[in-house]
């Protein structure tokens, strides 16, 4: 029976909770909705919804259905129990076992199957199973980190058919207990036969060279391997005493030549060196790390250090902005020359400055400017007036829903498929500063995921003195590699800079998970914000001035108090106790920015603890009294007319307002328009100037980025199950065979639509390995159908090559032609 069939006729048999829990496990086999039960099934045995099946099991349960896979076949539908595992997985028990079965069967990624024939009636108590058809594809050619068997290689490496014959003759001339053969498919049966002793391989070894065994050890977790010049001659008569261990495993067929750089453990080999076990690492429970300790008062007190330190940098970063916005390369993000100004500014390193220039912008406190093509702050931005912990929340609910990863910014820039490329790195190109290189559309399933494992492991080690534990990358990720083992890479390339995001936000401190990282972890946003607004000091509101023309800061200052400060004052030094340093040209900068000396003073008056000292108010006047004597102002182009009159006038027409003119003198006027627009306007208002420098021959439309009313982000946990309004309506269709809301009572045949598409394909795969006829029904090009049979070859791009038997000829058909298919076994029957 087709297992697509097979599992359908089990989902239907399940009740409305199973499927709910199904729905909420897999949410993408209802997105969209489906008809009926055979869709259902089709969806739940496709590559890419098994794919992400997978991505959610942990360690033991990857290993059971791994076993699952190598000990049953689809095909014949040859089935396994958990009787049958328990001799395969080494540590195991029936009951463990039987446990995870039913739990991957919850998951539709296996199915109740019928006993092998020839099975004895005892066995018939324990149920058997039988995995997705799709599944051989998705755990890819090395299932459990074993090999192919011999038989594969040799159908698939030509190199090694060749020689393979000759390997097993000099293997049995030299005493080994190998049958001879005349054909590589022989040798191949006799190595495999040869192999798949233990005690056998044990006694080949034991003459093995000395680093034969720690070799073989590096083929524990994975079958193949890289080895320079793999393809050389190996030849067991031809060896001397100092052989090594490559070529004496490759002179006895041990390790199979893939490339010139790669070899393989065959399976049989593989399973030998196990114990014949094919798992030999089993466990239930989830290792437990080694871990230091810190105490709660270090933690909290790092946690807000490292807050108040970013909510500082961030405030000052947005100043240096706004005061010299960031300009932008032709190929995206910020240079390191720009980079290096703003850390200059900062006065912190170039990675640090990254970090907050790209938690700042993914927070939406930067815009990209069209016109300019820099990095600007946003007019009247919010975040600027909120209390200081609402601007942490702020910031980590940004971080928490960003696609992109800061902690790239200056690593080697990805080549194809996002893996670091290594000529890239040789040649410099590092991930610049908001470019798209940084973006990793996985980053807030993986940030997530990492913040709840750090508080697993924290809960898991939490004493009694209140001591907290120090969690590193090491620890994180050997826990990510058993509670989801196939987003182990993910992990392994994003964890190390969450967690330097993450101590940056405060979210750890110390090494450990902070009280605010387990709110946040535990989707507690309020209680962060309570824990914040407690423990976190206040931003005070004055300064000290010094009569050395400086002002120092006794901690953290409120944003608009140090945004001003740095208007009028360069910042030195580092951490909370600021220095800022008044000079002339300081004083000057904030004359130009509009203030004037009586204002200047004021302010300082109303936030310092002190009196202004006479040499600082003395500055403050004597550079407003030498201040604006030349005056400097923009100008586009401008306009030249002897007749006086028509000057006047034109300064005077509401119509060429926009073109911001100004008269200079009495037959001169500037604009702040360039003189090609100048032209335009001024021909449209009946006048017939000239241009007298040229332009570029191209229009450039003014346009900027709309800046929202409120861009204050807020974080959603990303939807691991539907709601349950949409689980009702997919179950009432799959029930009634109709929508919830609507009356048509017509129920969907199944085999049709998508399920039809995955039968089909199910019928050709199977018929391929098995080299079985078909009978298909084909559309020619004139629309005319006609039933062939035939035996298909291979599926590929969305055609598939036949051999047609009563032709004796070979042809290639487009799957879209094919109307329906069945194998011609079946239809004799």
């Amino acid at each position: 029976m087709s297992l697509i069939r097979a599992l359908s006729k089990e989902l239907e048999a399940r009740s409305d909770d199973s499927l709910r829990a199904l729905f909420a496990a897999r949410p993408d086999l209802m997105s969209p909705a489906v008809p009926d039960f055979s869709a259902l099934a089709a969806r739940a045995s496709a590559r890419v919804s098994v794919q992400r099946a997978l991505e959610r099991l942990n360690r033991p349960q990857m290993q059971v259905l791994e076993t699952l896979h190598l000990c049953t076949n689809t095909d014949t539908e040859h089935s396994a129990s958990a009787v049958g595992l328990r001799k395969l997985i080494a540590g195991s028990t029936v009951v463990a076992l039987e446990r995870i079965l039913a739990s991957l069967q919850e998951l539709a990624l296996v199915h109740r199957a019928e006993p092998p024939h020839g099975t004895a009636a005892s066995g018939h108590r324990h149920p058997y199973y039988l995995p997705v058809g799709s599944l051989k594809d998705v755990v890819g050619i090395y299932p459990a980190g074993l090999g192919r068997s011999y038989t594969e290689l040799v159908r698939l490496q030509p190199a090694f058919a060749q020689r393979v014959v000759q390997l097993v003759a000099e293997l049995h001339r030299s005493g080994v207990s190998i049958q001879n053969a005349t054909t590589p498919m022989e040798a191949a049966l006799a190595l495999q036969h040869w192999t798949s002793s233990p005690e056998a391989l044990s006694a080949a070894l034991a003459g093995a060279p000395e680093r034969t065994t720690a070799l073989l050890a590096k083929f524990r977790n994975w079958a193949m391997g890289a080895v320079p010049q793999a393809q050389r001659k190996a030849s067991v008569s031809n060896q001397g005493a100092d052989v090594g261990p490559v070529d004496w495993l490759l002179a006895r067929g041990l390790l199979v030549p893939l490339d010139a750089a790669h070899v393989e453990l065959p399976h049989s080999v593989g399973l030998s060196l196990r114990d014949g076990a094919i798992i030999n690492d089993f466990s239930l429970s989830p290792p437990v790390p080694e871990l230091g300790s810190t105490t709660a008062a270090l933690r909290r007190n790092a946690a807000l250090g490292a807050i108040a330190e970013t909510l500082r940098l961030v405030g000052d970063l947005l100043h240096a902005v706004r005061e010299q916005p960031l300009a932008t390369l032709r190929s995206g993000g910020v240079g390191v020359r720009e980079m290096k100004r703003l850390a200059e500014t900062l006065r912190i390193d170039q990675h640090r400055a990254g970090l907050l220039l790209e938690v700042s912008a993914l927070a939406g406190l930067l815009r990209l400017d069209v016109d300019s093509s820099s990095w600007v702050q946003p007019p009247q931005l919010e975040w600027l007036a909120l209390p200081r912990q609402e601007q942490w929340l702020w910031l980590v609910n940004a971080w928490l829903a960003s696609e992109r990863v800061p902690s790239l910014v200056g690593q080697p820039a990805n080549g194809p498929g996002g893996v670091p490329s290594a000529h890239r790195a040789l040649a410099g190109n590092t991930v610049n500063a908001l470019s798209a290189e940084a973006q990793r559309p996985d980053a807030p399933v993986v940030r997530k995921r990492i913040l709840e494992i750090l508080e697993e492991l924290t809960q898991e080690a939490a004493a009694a003195d209140g001591t907290a534990p120090v969690l590193d990358a090491a620890a994180v990720l050997q826990r990510a590699e058993w509670t989801q083992p196939r987003m182990a890479r993910r992990f392994s390339s994003l964890i190390r800079g969450v967690l330097a995001e993450a101590e940056l936000l405060g979210l750890i401190g110390s090494g450990a998970l902070s009280q605010l990282g387990s709110a946040i972890a535990e989707d507690n946003p309020d209680e962060a914000l309570g824990i914040l607004g407690e423990h976190l000091p206040a931003a005070l509101n004055h300064v000290l001035l010094q009569a050395d023309l400086t002002a120092v800061a006794p901690g953290y200052l409120a944003p608009e108090l140090a945004e001003k400060l740095l208007v009028m004052a360069d910042a030195e030094g580092h951490g909370p106790a600021t220095i800022y340093r008044f000079s002339a040209n300081s004083v000057r900068r904030a004359l130009d920015a509009g203030h004037d000396a009586s204002s200047l003073l004021e302010f300082l008056r109303e936030h310092s603890a002190t009196a202004v000292p006479q040499p600082l108010e003395y500055l403050v006047e004597d550079t407003a009294s030498r201040h604006g004597r030349l005056r400097v102002g923009t100008a586009a182009s401008f306009i030249q007319s002897d007749d006086e009159a028509t000057v006047l006038e034109l300064a005077a027409e509401s119509k060429a307002a926009g073109l911001g003119l100004a008269r200079i003198a009495p037959t001169v006027l500037i604009s702040t328009a360039p003189p090609r627009e100048t032209a335009q306007v001024l021909r449209g208002l009946g006048l017939s100037p000239s241009v007298d420098q040229a332009q570029p021959g191209v229009v450039r439309l003014r346009r900027t980025t709309g800046v929202p009313g409120s861009t204050r982000p807020v974080y959603t946990a990303p939807r691991t199950a539907p709601a349950e309004d949409d689980v009702a309506a997919q179950l009432a269709v799959l029930r009634n065979g109709r929508p919830a809301a609507n009356g048509n009572h017509t129920r969907a045949v199944p085999g049709t639509g998508e399920a039809a598409t995955q039968l089909g394909l199910e019928t050709l795969q199977r018929a391929i390995r098995l080299k079985q006829r078909v009978s298909m029904n084909v559309v020619d090009s004139q629309g005319n159908c006609c039933l062939e049979t035939v035996v298909p070859l291979s599926v590929t791009g969305g055609r598939v090559r036949v051999f047609d038997p009563v032709k004796e000829t070979e042809r290639v058909l487009s799957i879209h032609r094919i109307i329906d298919i069945e194998a011609a076994e079946e239809l004799r029957q």
